[in-house]
């Protein structure tokens, strides 16, 4: 059986390789996806089902929907969407936002508690379900930007596991998408003709640091291309601005000629971090390097899963 696209097929081959890396899914699992209705675990559902017709192991997959209660929420649009495709779900229909607003303040980011609760009600349905593994799809550039985000305001050099098994060892989660960029998930699931469920949360769209990608995401360009076009720029306008440097011809030496007049080299200059660096400083050293820093973010993946 063949894939319907390219893309359908580096996503998959790239899922399947997470998957043999991590040791993700074994013969006889059960796989509950968390559902939120968003590009990213559209893309997950898809590509596992995908590949469990595939596979030489046999396995089972569930969706899984967590309702936080917000109004005009299209739960219904997510259950029809898994009925004609034939899949296992679940809504469960909960009250997290009214806890949030009871437990935080008016100006505080609901983020952080919100994904422990949802967490916690994921945990007890996989049980419920009988579920052996819970899959959610965080994807490469999410693993990148919790490495950047460690490294810049932690000081720690660690990023998300792509196998995790909780405190107690009853609960293993995986996130088969660890080598799926965030712009081939989108595509994909588009491609497909998935549709794209907003949580409608009254934070979602009002975060700093989601307005700083957004106003990244407007630049000419997408992907490897828009991070070229970020660079090329930048380096373009440090060339305008910068002075020159260097004196007169009629007063320039040589590294020879200023080695044999103090007798030893000149260190070289060390780069000077005095002033601050805003978000969107910090999202331009993501940019441009997303690539390279995958190789980083491989090694410390695997470091935490032996």
């Amino acid at each position: 059986m063949s894939y319907r696209t390219p893309l359908e097929a580096r996503i998959a081959k790239k899922t399947t390789k997470a998957i043999v890396d991590f040791n993700l899914i074994a013969d006889g699992d059960r796989v509950m996806v968390g559902l939120s209705g968003g590009k990213d675990s559209w893309a997950l559902m898809q590509t596992l089902d995908l590949l469990r017709q595939r596979a030489p192991i046999d396995f089972s997959l569930v969706a899984v929907n967590v309702d936080s209660g917000y109004k005009d929420f299209k739960h219904d649009v997510i259950a029809k969407t898994c009925e004609e495709r034939g899949w296992e779900y679940r809504i469960e229909h909960t009250s997290i936002g009214d806890v949030m607003d009871d437990l935080l303040d008016a100006n505080a980011t609901p983020c952080s508690l919100c994904a422990r609760l949802r967490r916690g009600v994921l945990y007890r349905i996989a049980t419920e379900v009988g579920a052996t593994k819970i899959a959610l799809g965080h994807h490469l550039d999410d693993f990148i930007e919790t490495l950047l985000l460690n490294l810049f305001f932690a000081g720690a050099l660690k990023a998300m596991p792509a196998r995790l098994v909780s405190d107690n060892g009853e609960r293993v989660v995986i996130r088969p998408l660890v080598y799926v960029g965030e712009d081939e998930a989108r595509v994909f699931t588009k491609e497909c003709g998935l549709p794209i469920i907003g949580c409608c949360c009254p934070a979602c769209g009002d975060l700093s640091l989601q307005q700083t990608c957004e106003t990244a995401d407007s630049r000419p360009g997408t992907g490897a291309s828009r991070r070229q076009a970020v660079d090329a720029e930048g380096t373009r306008q440090r060339h305008a601005e910068a002075p020159a440097r260097h004196p007169p011809e009629s007063k320039r030496r040589t590294s020879r000629q200023r080695g044999a007049t103090t007798g030893r080299r000149r260190p070289d200059p060390k780069p000077h971090f005095n002033s601050p660096v805003d978000a969107s400083g910090y999202l331009r050293i993501y940019e441009s390097t997303n690539l390279r820093i995958g190789v980083v973010v491989n090694s410390t993946i695997k470091s935490v899963n032996p």
